[in-house]
């Protein structure tokens, strides 16, 4: 028996697995409140006996929240004398070349909290001065007296070698015990002070509540008996324990999109398509994600409220559109949709939980496309006058427009800003989105698949079975994995596949057996970031085994003139490359969750027509079937416009398009 849970903005999802069977159970529960609480009442929910349960695997939105909404811990650092400010500093470039007030963001560590202490090494490692041990313990005394929960520890080139910040952490732990303390060496190895300044911060900044809440879980889990493995989802698509994701924060950050792109590359491998975009539509978020070959993007490093963060990372673009995203109108009198969400508390208005902002829920209440007496399996009923009367008083009113009007105007503009962002996951990367096919998910992805299938003009659109739990589900095909890196420049020219070889040698593979459970296969894949002589940015490629057996580098330099090329239209094979920085990846694989497939039906879908009801689209009414999911069978087809209910959400499709229930209970729409 398998648990995972998934911590969304508006709901927690639980999904039940039993391997024996095949069998999925489902539960949801708002996430408003202790998130501690709420993941044990999906356990009695699901009425489990932890006891039963093998392995837990846990995707959380906690370290991401705390970041944007600066909701984190008193934190201290300790630099290289001479280094206090490199927060401030940052970069000398413009991130809004034509915004004349824009300002960076405040640092998570104020000035009188920082600290510097005599110690310098150079860039290969070799000590210059000594780690002045009597400043050192001075400077950890005063941030005590200070009162900070953590202390963040970035030496110069402690990359090259960790020594002097390993001794730090040891005068830390023996004069402030009762404080967190994080060294960069141990959460990055890589160049660029003001990258790996902020990265080590941030990890010190959410360190004390994910230590807190997950010691909290673990307690709790404890207490039932629960004997099993406790696995944290990482911003990478792997899975580490809770331990490793109490000491690096930093890298949950994207804990929660990530199940649902796992789960996705998962799905793509059952139905043989190796090309997808993914899409979680929750509460809160929009979440797109690139799926080529069967691999999901990755990339090293992303900024989060404007400040960097160097840590691998599936490549989501995301932004604030979802269910629970408001409706307003600015200052110059146009319609906007989010960034700001009702959240789960207390809600869209249509909930009645106090919520007084119109939002996107609210429109698709208003237009017909949810039904008010079947929202989540009839747990809970709608309310679609208030809905309608928020919208009419506070955006139709003040634009001249009518109550179905103003409704549909705020659905296309939600719909235009989730195109755009798929454009720039897709387009901007080098990838051509009609190629593509698109699974969407997500307990508000069904209400936008088949309008951004079509706004896209992609293959053809996927909404798996209980979309709105795919994330959960995404979560129990992940695999173990843990990332090393390091900072290693030098030509390829002149460089040996030997050499190569010895280079990837020097990297720290102390943790290499903590992804290796009873149940999984161990494997190590290899990659490089590679640049052109005089060039500032790099490009990640995939290191073959073949590479360490040549005479030279050349093979690899083809691939890295094949992948700057896709990525950025041209390609320099005459001109020199370097390697920056090596990167090992590894993995303990696992069984993944085998998918039950439906009993084939006829090709009419007639057995599962429960009704239908009037739902206003941009060009009129129309009258749509609706059909219960849980009734469809495999090989049922229909066409638009239609409805697809089930307890957890609803599908919307289009007039014009048509619907295929596959094998294994997807609904595939093309036209």
């Amino acid at each position: 028996m398998r648990l995972s849970v998934d911590v969304g903005g508006t709901f927690v999802d639980f999904v039940k697995f039993d391997d024996s069977t095949g069998e999925i159970t489902i539960e949801k529960v708002p996430s408003a409140g202790k998130l501690a609480d709420q993941f044990m009442d999906g356990v009695v929910r699901l009425g489990l006996d932890l006891k039963s349960v093998d392995t837990i695997v846990h995707g959380s939105t906690l370290v991401i929240n705390t970041i944007v909404q600066e909701r984190g811990a008193k934190v201290g650092l300790i630099t290289t004398q001479g280094f206090r400010d490199v927060l401030e500093l940052g970069r000398g470039n413009r991130p809004e070349i034509y915004n004349l007030f824009y300002k960076q963001p405040t640092p998570l560590v104020p000035r009188y909290l920082r600290y510097e202490v005599a110690e310098r090494l150079d860039a290969k490692g070799n000590v210059l001065t000594p780690l002045d041990e009597a400043g050192a313990r001075q400077a950890v005394r005063d941030l005590a007296v200070e009162g900070v929960d953590a202390i963040a520890i970035c030496f110069l080139h402690a990359y090259a070698n960790p020594a002097h910040e390993r001794e730090m952490k040891r005068i830390v732990e023996e004069e402030f015990p009762a404080g967190l303390v994080c060294i960069s060496s141990d959460i990055v190895r890589e160049f660029r002070e003001f990258e790996r300044t902020s990265t080590t911060v941030i990890n010190a900044y959410t360190q004390p509540q994910v230590d807190r809440y997950l010691t909290e879980l673990e307690a709790r889990l404890a207490s039932e008996a629960y004997a099993g493995s406790f696995n944290i989802m990482q911003s990478s698509g792997g899975i580490t324990s809770a331990q490793n994701a109490k000491t690096a924060p930093v890298r949950m950050i994207q804990s929660g999109p990530a199940g649902g792109v796992i789960g996705a590359v998962g799905l793509g491998e059952v139905i043989g398509v190796k090309n997808l975009v993914s899409a979680d539509v929750g509460g809160t978020t929009f979440d797109v994600a690139l799926i080529a070959d069967g691999q999901a993007l990755e990339k090293s490093s992303e900024k989060i409220n404007r400040r960097p963060i160097l840590q691998p990372s599936i490549d989501i673009v995301s932004i604030g559109a979802g269910g629970g995203s408001i409706a307003w109108i600015d200052s110059e009198g146009g319609l906007r949709i989010g960034p700001h969400s009702a959240q789960a508390d207390p809600g869209p208005i249509c909930f009645g939980l106090g919520g007084t902002q119109p939002t996107v829920t609210d429109a698709q209440v208003v237009l017909g496309y949810l039904d008010p007496n079947y929202y989540l399996g009839k747990r809970m009923t709608l309310d679609k006058a208030g809905a309608a009367k928020a919208i009419e008083e506070q955006i139709a009113q003040p634009l001249g427009l009518s109550l179905i009007e103003a409704a549909n105007g705020i659905i296309h503009l939600t719909n235009m800003n989730m195109a755009l962002a798929m454009r720039q996951m897709t387009i901007e990367r080098g990838y051509d989105p009609r190629e593509f096919s698109f699974v969407c998910f997500g307990g508000g992805g069904g209400l936008f698949v088949s309008a951004l299938f079509e706004e896209l003009e992609m293959k053809e659109a996927i909404v798996p079975p209980n979309p709105a739990i795919f994330s959960a589900w995404g979560l129990l095909n992940a695999d173990y994995r843990e990332d090393f890196n390091q900072t290693a420049v030098f030509p390829m020219d002149g460089m040996s596949g030997e050499a190569l070889a010895g280079e990837f040698g020097k990297l720290v593979l102390s943790d290499k057996d903590e992804v290796v459970s009873e149940k999984s296969t161990h494997q190590i894949l290899r990659f490089a970031d590679c640049r052109y002589q005089g060039q500032e940015h790099t490009v990640t490629v995939l290191v073959l085994e073949s590479d360490f057996e040549a005479d030279d580098l050349s093979a690899l330099k083809q691939r890295f003139d094949a992948a700057h090329e896709h990525a950025y239209a041209h390609a320099l094979p005459d001109h020199s490359a370097e390697v920056v920085n090596l990167r090992l990846r590894v993995l303990g694989v696992t069984p993944k969750p085998k998918l039950k497939t439906m009993a084939t039906g006829t090709g009419t879908a007639a057995d599962a027509l429960k009704g239908s009801r009037t739902v206003e689209f941009s060009s009129g009414s129309a009258e749509c079937a609706v059909y219960d999911r849980e009734k469809l069978t495999a090989g049922n087809q229909f066409v638009g416009p239609a409805i697809v209910e089930e307890w957890t959400s609803t599908i919307l499709i289009r007039p014009g398009q048509s619907v295929l229930v596959d094998q294994i209970g997807n609904l595939r729409i093309v036209g």
